[in-house]
């Protein structure tokens, strides 16, 4: 790969969003360009890893290890530099595909009265809320084609866990939440487990750059919780 797709790769996946995606963003902000927090690639007890998001580099003053995007790749999953570059071409796909599942589930919700009788049942009823939460529905059957439509090959449908391997949908009769990097869904029938994701990280605190902002917040377990709140 030459130098130039290399800084194009760099520029396409920012660090720090890759961190964030990782939930292993730093959490203290030292100044408009920088921040420091707990290291992902040591057993770190002291904030001693530093981004710069503006040059997309990091820095860890404990186990004196920096770079770039793919260097932080290498150490986090101790593979070589090309299958660095593959891991984050997969992630990069990924990337664009779970806001389209998304957008496809956010579409479906009120094609299906069942799925709007659900959110009710549960004290969730603000359109607006319902908007801006991005509130979904997968009915099962008809996710693959649409976003087959868009360009999205089988192999990474189902690398993302939206489909299975006999390609049927992951998600079917099913409330859908948007996470950073992941979707969440609630089941309607009693039949079914209640609480499914997708494959890849399910930790982090819900819109926490937004809530960030305030003096106190109100904790909750779940979204629904955060919802009917």
């Amino acid at each position: 790969m030459s130098r130039q797709a290399l800084d194009a790769l760099k520029q396409q996946i920012p660090l720090f969003d890759y961190l964030r995606a990782q939930d292993s963003k730093p959490a203290w902000r030292l100044s408009p360009g920088r921040w420091m927090g707990l290291c992902p690639l040591h057993s770190d007890r002291k904030p001693s890893f530093l981004v710069d998001p503006g040059n997309s580099l990091f820095y860890c003053y404990g186990c004196g290890r920096g770079g770039a995007v793919i260097r932080f790749v290498e150490f986090q999953r101790q593979v070589k530099f090309p299958q660095a570059l593959a891991l984050l071409h997969q992630w990069r796909r990924m990337a664009s595909l779970l806001p389209a599942a998304a957008d496809f589930y956010c579409v479906h919700l009120h094609r299906h009265a069942e799925a709007v009788a659900y959110l009710q049942q549960r004290g969730v009823r603000s359109p607006a809320l319902i908007e801006q939460m991005r509130i979904g529905y997968a009915p099962g059957g008809c996710l693959r084609g649409w976003l087959k439509q868009l360009g999205h090959p089988f192999h990474v449908l189902h690398l993302a866990g939206l489909i299975t391997a006999a390609g049927y949908d992951t998600f079917t009769h099913r409330v859908v939440f948007p996470l950073a990097g992941n979707l969440y869904g609630r089941s309607i029938s009693a039949t079914a487990v209640p609480h499914r994701f997708l494959p890849g990280t399910k930790g982090g605190l819900y819109s926490w750059e937004h809530a960030r902002r305030y003096k106190e917040v109100i904790l909750v377990e779940g979204l629904f919780d955060y919802a009917v709140l």
